[in-house]
């Protein structure tokens, strides 16, 4: 994976000549995001991260001329980005209703389209080639009569969320015939949610589909499909959704 610190920096400079005009922008976006009604300091992190993000990078260069990294606001802002994509860190998840802290790398998606932590003595990821989907999958192979376990994120850069979750649930409800209706979430990821289990759930093995469709940021979306079984669901299915708290779509 490439320096995530030399990447910034070069993007730094690169932007810097279009700061001028971004600055007054930018900076009326972050004080709406940060400093307007009260809230949490959870909760203005979550908000920077889901839709801030997008400008983060261009944001970076223009406080870096309008405060020179000299305020607290343009060092705690500083600060959050390189918190944002540390090559390893400690998260908390829930698994099967208890705490766990969890060592996470960070990963890049294919063509640098997003970027996710994972949990790498469990997991690996297997970058699509063409038009294949990327792969999250368990580094050890699961014995023969194991169900598929895997997490797959594809983008779809032409087909809105909207009409995209349509056709993504008629072609889920020819293998999953009792697919849950469609639902809009915000956790782990902003979207629509799809859910089926095989054979009404009544055995450990029942394959389980668990999808979002989610927007790109543009005109068209992502789709993040995971795959387990019954049984896993507190195992697979809880870290796959943690992974995803994770999940941040990059320019």
């Amino acid at each position: 994976m490439k320096n995530i610190d030399d990447r910034a920096k070069k993007a730094l400079m690169d932007k810097t000549s279009e700061a001028g005009q971004l600055e007054q922008e930018i900076w009326s976006r972050l004080e709406n995001e940060l400093f307007t009604e009260p809230q949490t300091a959870a909760r203005k992190v979550k908000s920077m991260k889901k839709k801030v993000l997008p400008l983060i990078i261009a944001a970076a260069a223009g406080i870096l001329i309008a405060f020179s990294f000299q305020t607290e606001t343009g060092m705690a802002l500083i600060d959050r980005i390189k918190e944002m994509f540390v090559p390893e860190k400690e998260v908390v998840q829930s698994i099967e209703g208890m705490d766990e802290e969890t060592n996470v790398q960070l990963n890049e998606g294919k063509d640098a389209e997003y970027v996710i932590y994972i949990d790498e003595e469990r997991y690996k990821m297997i970058k699509g080639e063409g038009d294949r989907p990327d792969v999250i999958t368990t580094k050890e192979e699961l014995p023969e009569n194991f169900p598929e376990v895997s997490m797959t994120i594809e983008q779809i850069p032409d087909t809105a969320p909207d009409t995209l979750v349509s056709q993504y649930e008629e072609e889920l409800t020819l293998e999953f015939p009792e697919l849950r209706p469609v639902e809009q979430v915000t956790e782990p990821v902003e979207g629509y949610q799809l859910h089926g289990i095989q054979n009404g759930g009544q055995k450990w093995d029942d394959e389980v589909v668990h999808a979002y469709v989610i927007s790109n940021g543009k005109e068209g979306s992502f789709v993040i499909t995971e795959r387990y079984f019954l049984e896993a669901a507190e195992g697979h299915g809880a870290r796959f959704y943690a992974m995803l708290q994770e999940f941040q779509i990059l320019e």
